[in-house]
């Protein structure tokens, strides 16, 4: 028994296969718009200012969140604090972020943006919602905000899930 062709809309963007049953799947589609919203970062923040994604993510916190600790980025990026300090220890290396002792606990090390660093995050924000914006030309301002707010709660999600288990 052969299945009924899928519409236009649940095929693949480049190739147009058809995406059958995977077309509901949350997962895929994020990971199908990622292929778009890499492309930008490659082109506007990667290539340009020498930077990894999880390097401008960890410069976007910091600067955010002044002395923050390696195991707050750890945790909130759900990478293991030592691969969280090779990544610091590169931005380091960079001039991009210094690390000064808590004076109330030794053992720990607040981390902060340097005006180099803050410099580099704002212009790569600036290129990323630029190229976004053309990227994603097809979204409505509300449409985009819209999709920032769903993507957001289903990042709160893991939340709930950790928190559970």
């Amino acid at each position: 028994m052969s299945r009924a062709p899928r519409p236009a809309t649940d095929r693949t963007p480049q190739a147009r296969l058809s995406e059958g049953p995977a077309h509901g799947i949350v997962g895929y589609q994020l990971a199908l718009a990622t292929v778009v919203t890499n492309q930008v970062f490659d082109e506007r923040v990667g290539g340009p200012e020498d930077l990894r994604r999880v390097e401008y993510t960890i410069l976007a916190l910091v600067r955010d969140n002044p002395d923050v600790t390696a195991r707050q980025i750890a945790r909130a990026l759900a990478v293991t604090p030592p691969n969280v300090a090779i990544l610091i220890d590169r931005l380091e290396s960079r001039a991009l972020v210094g690390r000064t002792r808590s004076a109330a606990d030794g053992r720990m090390q607040h981390i902060r943006v340097t005006p180099a660093g803050a410099a580099l995050v704002d212009r790569a924000t600036l290129a990323l919602l630029d190229g976004e914006r053309q990227a994603l030309d097809t979204l409505s301002s509300a449409e985009r905000a819209m999709l920032v707010e769903l993507l957001h709660k289903v990042a709160l999600a893991r939340r709930r899930r950790d928190a559970a288990g």
